[in-house]
């Protein structure tokens, strides 16, 4: 298509020509890649996620992805898992991936010599026959092609770091929504047996209490605790149904793979937490709306130059004439050529206000991206704080609370069992260490959430720091005890 475009301006008008033999070594005819720009969103996936990544485009590509969904689905799934599934199936992230494609092919026009504009005109009278030829080109656009296309390659690294930064997002999202949904499970199982263990003990209550063993205080003791935790249950066995779905929804699943099997706990925590002393750089580094923000700062830089240069002039248009008069009674036919040039005479606005709008442009993206940074270190010291703190709370709850819990709840059943304390007693200590579980388990899950942001705040894809209602709830569930 270049060669072409060469051609025919070289034929029609040779001044034309000149201007675009001058301006085509400068920018140059891109094409569209093969990858689409998928290469550097599969770096990315596989240096910070260590997964792969696909943008599904034609059926065979669809059938392997499904394949790869299959697959992983068989087993029970895990948090890698997850996110693999999520990153081959998730409809949202395919449509950025299509973006992506979108901004290539706006490279790719951007990059191409201005089209030339060919009239026609044909006028007739009694004595003469006039007709007109007219080719026209936008010299302004084709002098300033290198400069648009250079501006336009910086939009489209841009558009795949956005593309990496969904990736990002999409796997995060996915990796909240797994430990949601196994810590609901399990809370939901815990529950579920001590429903039972309530209900026998409220069977047997009722049976006394007809024999007369048992007074009506105590018997009402029995059974409002097995209401309790009855109610308790049917709470936790919505929030884990709610839970499944939206983790449905981030990977993207449907028909028969909604029979995927979650685990009945949460993965054991790691001996040690991360020390991360260099966080705040690492954040600087690699966040990826940073790299996003340097790159827009360097494209409103280069679109700053090309309106200092063009901010007098803004339209010049240059076109080559060629006009055949043929008289009707002779026959004799008088050629003339010329050429035509029009641009716009900066009367009442000399490219000022283009000047300083692009000015103040570059200006709010460079404070902009000041503002990211300050807030990308402030995240990066937040998440890394609640990190730690979590992974404190959760193995006090694992080495500390449960087991005391444990010998209480042993030395209770057998002080009981010898008749040394009553039926009160074992009660309240059953109703605290219900507390005590779901209180650790939302420890358990508040840590890997945690976990979870702290990348976040890394790299990028999201906001970090939004995963804290579980310790709120673990402080609220630990305020609620206290009141008894």
């Amino acid at each position: 298509m270049c060669n072409i475009g060469r051609r025919l301006w070289g034929r029609r008008l040779s001044t034309i020509a000149v201007a675009v033999s001058a301006a085509w070594p400068l920018s140059g005819c891109k094409t569209l890649s093969p990858d689409g720009g998928m290469d550097f969103v599969a770096s990315v996936a596989d240096a910070d996620l260590n997964k792969s990544v696909t943008a599904i485009r034609t059926p065979e590509q669809a059938e392997d992805v499904q394949a790869q969904v299959a697959a992983l689905l068989r087993k029970p799934l895990t948090a890698d898992a997850a996110v693999q599934i999520a990153l081959l199936n998730n409809r949202g992230l395919q449509a950025a991936y299509n973006a992506l494609g979108v901004a290539e092919a706006e490279m790719v026009r951007a990059s191409l010599p201005p089209s030339p504009t060919l009239s026609l005109e044909r006028l007739s009278n009694p004595l003469e026959l006039e007709i007109e030829r007219r080719i026209i080109g936008n010299i302004l656009a084709l002098a300033t092609l290198p400069a648009r296309a250079s501006i336009a390659a910086d939009r489209f690294d841009q558009a795949k770091l956005r593309a990496a930064e969904e990736t990002l997002r999409v796997a995060a999202e996915a990796r909240r929504g797994y430990y949601r949904a196994v810590a609901a499970r399990q809370t939901a199982a815990f529950l579920d047996q001590s429903r039972s263990a309530a209900e026998t003990v409220s069977k047997l209550a009722r049976r006394l209490g007809e024999s007369g063993a048992l007074n009506k205080i105590d018997q009402a003791r029995e059974h409002t605790f097995y209401a309790e935790v009855a109610a308790q249950l049917g709470v936790a066995r919505q929030r884990m149904m709610s839970e499944r779905e939206k983790l449905i929804r981030q990977l993207g699943l449907w028909g028969e793979d909604l029979k995927f099997v979650l685990p009945g706990a949460l993965p054991v925590m790691p001996r040690r937490a991360q020390a991360l002393p260099d966080i705040e750089i690492e954040a600087v580094r690699r966040r990826v709306d940073l790299q996003v923000a340097r790159i827009e700062i360097t494209a409103l830089a280069k679109t700053y130059g090309l309106t200092q240069a063009s901010r007098f002039v803004n339209l010049l248009e240059l076109s080559g004439i060629r006009k055949t008069v043929k008289d009707r009674e002779t026959g004799d036919k008088v050629g003339t050529r010329g050429y035509e040039a029009e641009f716009q005479i900066p009367i009442f606005d000399f490219g000022e206000t283009r000047v300083r709008m692009a000015e103040q442009t570059y200006m709010q993206a460079i404070n902009r991206l000041a503002e990211k940074a300050v807030n990308a270190r402030s995240e990066a010291r937040e998440s890394y704080r609640s990190y730690r703190s979590s992974y404190d709370i959760a193995r006090h709850y694992r080495d500390e609370v449960m087991p005391l819990r444990k010998i209480i709840s042993d030395e209770t059943l057998l002080r009981y069992n010898a008749m040394q304390i009553d039926v009160f007693a074992v009660l309240t200590e059953a109703r605290q260490r219900i507390a005590a579980t779901n209180q650790a388990v939302e420890a358990q899950r508040d840590f890997w959430l945690a976990s979870v942001d702290l990348g976040v705040a890394v790299t990028g894809g999201g906001v970090a720091g939004m995963s804290g209602e579980g310790g709120q709830t673990a402080a609220a569930a630990s305020g609620g005890e206290a009141g008894h």
